[in-house]
């Protein structure tokens, strides 16, 4: 009963509509990826996917160039749900799907790119396939879900498996568009900070923190929701606090976080355990 209530709030959240049988067949492929990868194992955690979602979120926001994109060609200010679903399935499908299922919405991703282009809030042109704005977008990306893995799962990666990890996702990356994408956890911090001179806290990135702190949503679902926010926020690095006129968190609310993240984890984690990643090593091993 609880574990088809969790399910359903989630479903609800980031769309889905039951069982993932799409990723059941065909027999033996192993996808992009396979279970072995390192990217089997972080993906495979929807509470520090979540969090690393809304942390890489606010990140992107913070690139001018990045953000319109998003502003002037999606609807996400309407349908926040539709697009953190549309994001869900395409790291779904890339990780843990077929090839074909992956290949597909690479090529559809990519092909949806190429009209995407304009001028951003200072006048600057813009274009969604330029390798610059794909690295931001990938760098953010895997860096936060790395950081809220290590934080939130009690299972702890080697540095040789951290940096599997981005070896891997720099496949993914590359297809998408992006360029000498770095092989590392250490490399790849350095990377983003090296974007710090572009990035910009104005009216369009303040309005996106907006409105991922009132994310719609059901009642029964909003404790769990404002808490995954609060997480998203505390997985930043510690140099974006001052971009956004937030106070660096203490270390007494960020193990308060913790705590309460720890603490709902194990029935969503119980209540998930036949989800994408279960389906799709029984398409694997049969």
């Amino acid at each position: 009963m609880l574990d088809e209530l969790i399910r359903k709030t989630i479903r609800e959240m980031v769309g889905g509509s039951g069982p993932p049988v799409a990723f059941l067949a065909p027999k033996g492929d192993r996808g992009l990826f396979g279970p072995e990868s390192i990217a089997w194992k972080v993906h495979a955690d929807f509470i520090s996917m979540m969090i690393g979602g809304i942390s890489s979120l606010i990140l992107q926001a913070l690139h001018p160039q990045a953000l319109a994109g998003v502003w002037d060609h999606s609807s996400f200010r309407e349908d926040l749900k539709g697009r953190l679903g549309r994001t869900a399935f395409f790291i779904a499908a890339t990780t843990y799907g077929p090839t074909d299922m992956a290949d597909n919405i690479i090529q559809k991703v990519n092909q949806i790119h190429t009209k995407i282009t304009g001028l951003d809030e200072f006048g600057k042109p813009y274009s969604a396939t330029d390798p610059h704005l794909l690295a931001w977008v990938h760098l953010t990306e895997t860096y936060s879900f790395m950081q809220a893995f290590e934080d939130y799962r009690k299972e702890k990666l080697s540095l040789q498996n951290k940096d599997q990890y981005f070896v891997e996702m720099k496949s993914l990356g590359e297809r998408m568009g992006a360029h000498n994408l770095p092989s590392t956890f250490a490399k790849t911090d350095s990377a983003i900070k090296s974007y710090i001179p572009e990035l910009h806290f104005g009216e369009r990135a303040k309005s996106i923190l907006d409105l991922l702190e009132n994310f719609p949503s059901k009642l029964a679902a909003k404790p769990f929701i404002k808490l995954i926010t609060r997480a998203g926020y505390l997985n930043l690095p510690d140099w974006v606090y001052p971009v956004i006129n937030r106070p660096t968190p203490t270390l007494l609310e960020r193990l308060a976080v913790k705590k309460s993240v720890d603490f709902i984890a194990v029935p969503i984690r119980e209540a998930l355990k036949d989800g994408v990643a279960a389906h799709s090593l029984r398409r694997v091993y049969g």
